[in-house]
């Protein structure tokens, strides 16, 4: 019962829904996510930190980035709430943001994901 309960306390949070949107079919880093989402990465580690200790994220040690992605084991029931609970309009701005800074990838500090890069 407390996984449940965590896993639902994590996805409680409009931020932390956003985040999982966001890494549900790719892997990010905190500041990646930071820069996304116009949040301090501070606060962005904080929100990822509840999504990962509810067992929603895998994860992949590159340098001194972690990149974070929904793990497989809940990757059918983050899609499905997706679908069942479609975002507005705003969540298509953040959509942009992402593919945006994503394409910056090559350029920025951060230097991508190997593991997780694949597709499932």
């Amino acid at each position: 019962m407390n996984e449940a309960v965590q896993f639902c306390k994590a996805l409680a949070d409009e931020t932390r829904w956003r985040i999982v949107r966001l890494v549900r079919d790719r892997a990010m880093c905190v500041c990646e996510l930071a820069d996304i989402l116009e949040m301090p990465q501070s606060s962005v580690s904080s929100h990822v930190q509840k999504i990962r200790k509810a067992g929603m994220l895998e994860s992949e040690q590159c340098g001194k980035w972690t990149y974070f992605r929904v793990s497989g084991d809940c990757l059918e029931l983050v899609s499905e709430l997706a679908r069942r609970f479609p975002d507005g309009g705003e969540f298509g701005e953040v959509m942009e943001r992402a593919e945006k800074r994503l394409a910056e990838r090559a350029e920025s500090c951060c230097p991508g994901p190997v593991t997780l890069d694949r597709e499932r």
